[in-house]
């Protein structure tokens, strides 16, 4: 019997959040970007082509925006953290590693104007 290990990902999804240490980063928010990489179980997906053999992006998408756009969180690594858990959770995902990026974060001195947190849940 073979199995179809594979990874489906969603990269540089944008949305606006309140997450933060700092009190005026939970008042004015900021812009925060999104990269998942998924490995599944594409086993049935290859041989059926039936969407309800995969893991639902949209639904990956939708779990993503509610966490971002949802409850302010104090660390980006405890919002990638809840997002990789809920995403783990679904039929047929085997693994999850979620990045997310402030893209404005609060750093004395010049920066590239971005913070990444990455982390990897194994279900």
């Amino acid at each position: 019997m073979s199995v179809d290990i594979g990874h489906l990902r969603l990269k540089e999804l944008v949305f606006w959040g309140r997450h933060g240490y700092l009190p005026f980063e939970r008042e004015s928010g900021n812009r925060f970007e999104v990269d998942v990489d998924i490995e599944a179980d594409l086993a049935d997906a290859v041989k059926s082509d039936r969407m309800e053999s995969t893991v639902d992006l949209a639904q990956v998408y939708e779990i993503i925006r509610n966490h971002v756009e949802g409850e302010p969180r104090t660390l980006i690594e405890s919002l990638a953290g809840v997002i990789a858990e809920e995403i783990t959770a679904l039929e047929k995902a085997l693994s999850c590693t979620v990045r997310v990026r402030k893209m404005s974060p609060p750093l004395p001195g010049a920066t590239g104007g971005v913070m990444e947190a990455e982390v990897t849940r194994v279900a």
